[in-house]
């Protein structure tokens, strides 16, 4: 008997993600890469809504700053994996054309949201580290 696969599963399937996490490597290893896209992420975020990424948009906006914050030297705890699954699930959250195309009215950001959902939660110890060191001075 197959079993079913999640709607999470075939999205990290996907030949979308797949090539968003090449990307990824790529982006995470280069800081003005890396702000363009955390720039067009979070214009997308703002332009989508808080109704669209409720679950995740204060872990989202928490990513966001700490990616700022490693991208000018001044938090570099972030493991690479970690890095790497964030900078993915954005280059993946900025493709208008994924694995549900962005443009197809009322589902177009289904999985989007599931990815950044995933994914924050995935890394949610590490966005706990950073928010414990952003409360004071963020250190090396």
């Amino acid at each position: 008997m197959k079993s079913k696969k999640s709607f999470e599963n075939r999205i990290f399937e996907s030949r979308f993600f797949k090539d968003a996490k090449v990307k990824a490597e790529k982006i995470a290893n280069d800081p003005e890469l890396l702000n363009d896209l955390i720039h067009r992420a979070d214009k997308k975020a703002l332009e989508k809504g808080r109704s669209v990424l409720d679950e995740a948009w204060d872990s989202l906006v928490t990513c966001f700053r700490m990616l700022r914050a490693y991208t000018r030297g001044e938090y570099r705890k972030i493991p690479w994996k970690t890095l790497v699954a964030f900078v993915g699930a954005l280059v993946y959250f900025v493709m208008p054309l994924d694995f549900i195309p962005d443009f197809i009215f009322g589902i177009g950001y289904t999985d989007d949201v599931a990815l950044i959902l995933w994914t924050v939660n995935s890394i949610k110890a590490d966005i706990e580290k950073f928010s414990v060191c952003e409360e004071g001075t963020i250190r090396n």
